[in-house]
Parts: structure tokens; C-alpha cells; sequence
């Protein structure tokens, strides 16, 4: 499934469905397929406070999920439309005894739904 708005499901839906697949174990093995999600302008502030470019996440996901022995737990995902094409969300994310809260910034580029910007920020157990 492509991450591409429907008449039945709304953005906000839309935008969640997205970070969902972003999370999946075989999209984060292909660079193909989590490029198809990012944004060409995407930015991202790690929990680690570091600043990755498009092409530096994309390496480690990939990188990271070769490695990867149990599942990203994404909790109280919730969404706010701010403007038309442009989606807030905001989770808690738990892998490996690390929790941090994470918000995303989705924009409707075209015909389908891309991340241009996440920050996690960590968050005690």
C-alpha cells in the first residue's frame, strides 16, 4: 500500500497510516520504499539531539534494521490537520528499554503523503 490519499480516508488518517509504515520492518530494509515516504526537503532531530538529512536516515534505517530483533512500539498516535495538506502528529515510541515522545510533520506532496520533518526527544521508561 502507497501512501497516497483516497476519498474515503482523511488526512489525518492518511498521514498515520504513513508513520505506521515507516515503522514496518520491510519498509525500513528498502531504501526504495522509505524513500518513497520521505519528503526531498525532509529533516529529522534524533532523540539523540543529532540533525540527519534525508540520505543520512535512510542509510541507517537501513542500516538499523539488518540489526533489528524486536518491533518499533508506536503508542497514543494522534493527528491534527493544520492547514490543507499538512499534518502534525505526535506518539511515544518504545525500542530497545528507550522510550521517546515523537512528532512528525506530513505534507501532501502531489499525490501521496511524504515526511518533512520528525523529532524524537527522549523520555524516561
Amino acid at each position: 500500500m502507497r501512501c497516497m490519499p483516497d476519498q474515503l480516508t482523511g488526512a489525518v488518517d492518511a498521514a498515520i497510516t504513513c508513520e505506521l509504515r515507516l515503522l514496518d520492518p520491510k519498509v525500513r530494509s528498502s531504501p526504495e520504499l522509505i524513500s518513497e515516504l520521505l519528503d526531498p526537503e525532509f529533516v529529522e532531530i534524533g532523540a539523540s539531539g543529532r540533525r540527519w538529512s534525508r540520505s543520512e536516515i535512510i542509510a541507517m534505517v537501513v542500516e538499523q534494521a539488518a540489526t533489528l530483533t524486536e518491533p518499533i512500539l508506536a503508542r497514543d498516535m494522534r493527528g491534527e490537520l493544520l492547514a490543507d495538506g499538512v499534518v502534525h502528529l505526535t506518539y511515544t515510541s518504545e525500542f530497545e528499554g528507550r522510550r521517546a515522545f515523537r512528532s512528525s510533520l506530513w505534507r501532501q506532496m502531489k499525490h501521496r503523503w511524504q515526511l518533512y520533518f520528525h523529532q524524537g526527544t527522549p523520555s524516561a521508561l
